[in-house]
């Protein structure tokens, strides 16, 4: 502000005319985020729109247990998924809390953390911070599975009923509009929540061995996971494409240890006894992000979009990144989480 006023005319208007430039294209960006965000999500939900809610009992970070079929039949429930990270949940997070505060006693109102990259303390910390008083609970991914998350915040808005009747993004008219709707819709016989869970996939823990995952990359090669066509061991790093760039401010420590264990994976490519293949969230990704994160880090490593997080779930991981290291004989050897520096030494172990 000191140099603007010292400018000449001419210069200051030009100056303005920067930072509104400036302001612009953030907006811009902002705006396109909004826009992608609402269209993931509801591409995710337009299958779940009719559908029984999920058969889940919850446990909230208090201690209490929420079952909720039992709320079915009696009020609307308000299911909105959330992480401490997401920009756009702590910027909603006040109108959030605002609908709990009005609109508590006519609608179950529940905070879903998604448990990616997150854990109780922060949530702790995060819910005091924000003075937040409905419900909250840490997912384990499965009710993330049953509800088609993509992206974060997801709200999800189960009627009367007992069926699923919105599943949004933003926090805009749309949200009201169907929140008025759940209140006021006439109350109708309960349905049966049997609405279909994710597929129970077998969970390999350390010692384990893997069998029956074959998954394709995105340069159309079939991989059998456990069972390397030349017998070697196997890494599996698990990732998101947004980890370096968007946790940058965020979640600065978690952005640098993705692109640190990115870094070290790069340079063991090169080893002919260990095959690599990055594993990807369907968290805020597609396929066409994976192009996108492969055209800018420039990486060698093949890449698989886990669309559903179905091999996330299978190898129990919920931070990234992490590594999972399988031996030659197919058998889980180590999980190198996020603040473990020793990933050179634990593929050396390997051999």
């Amino acid at each position: 502000m000191v140099r603007l006023s010292i400018l000449s005319k001419p210069y200051k208007h030009l100056a303005a005319l920067l930072v509104l430039t400036s302001v612009f294209q953030f907006a811009q960006a902002d705006s396109s985020y909004d826009a992608e965000g609402a269209r993931r999500a509801q591409a995710a939900g337009a299958s779940l729109i009719g559908k029984p809610g999920p058969v889940a009992v919850l446990k909230t970070i208090d201690g209490e247990e929420i079952d909720l079929p039992k709320l079915y039949g009696k009020k609307p429930v308000y299911l909105k998924f959330w992480a401490t990270w997401c920009v756009p949940c702590r910027q909603q997070m006040p109108g959030f809390e605002k609908i709990q505060q009005t609109l508590g006693e006519q609608i179950d109102v529940i905070a879903v953390n998604t448990g990616f990259s997150d854990d109780r303390d922060a949530v702790m910390a995060y819910r005091k911070e924000l003075g937040l008083t409905m419900p909250i609970v840490i997912d384990d991914g499965s009710l993330a599975a049953d509800l088609n998350l993509r992206v974060t915040p997801q709200h999800v808005l189960i009627d009367r009923s007992g069926r699923i009747s919105y599943v949004g993004h933003l926090d805009d008219q749309a949200l009201h509009d169907a929140l008025q709707k759940v209140l006021t819709s006439d109350a109708e016989q309960p349905v049966q929540p049997t609405v279909e869970t994710a597929d129970a996939a077998p969970v390999f823990a350390v010692g384990e061995q893997v069998t029956g995952l074959q998954v394709t990359s995105n340069d159309g090669a079939k991989i059998d996971l456990g069972q390397s066509a030349a017998g070697k061991a196997q890494g599996l790093v698990f990732f998101a494409p947004w980890c370096e760039s968007y946790l940058e401010e965020s979640r600065p420590k978690t952005s640098k240890d993705c692109l640190r264990v990115r870094e070290s994976v790069e340079t063991l490519l090169g080893q002919n006894d260990v095959e690599w293949l990055g594993i990807s969230s369907g968290l805020w990704a597609t396929e066409e992000d994976l192009l996108d994160y492969q055209k800018t880090t420039q990486t060698k490593l093949p890449l698989v979009l886990d669309a559903n997080d179905a091999l996330f779930r299978t190898f129990a991981i919920r931070e990234i990144p992490s590594v999972v290291l399988i031996d030659a004989k197919g058998r889980v050897s180590k999980v190198v989480g996020p603040r473990d520096t020793q990933l050179q030494e634990a593929v050396q172990a390997l051999r």
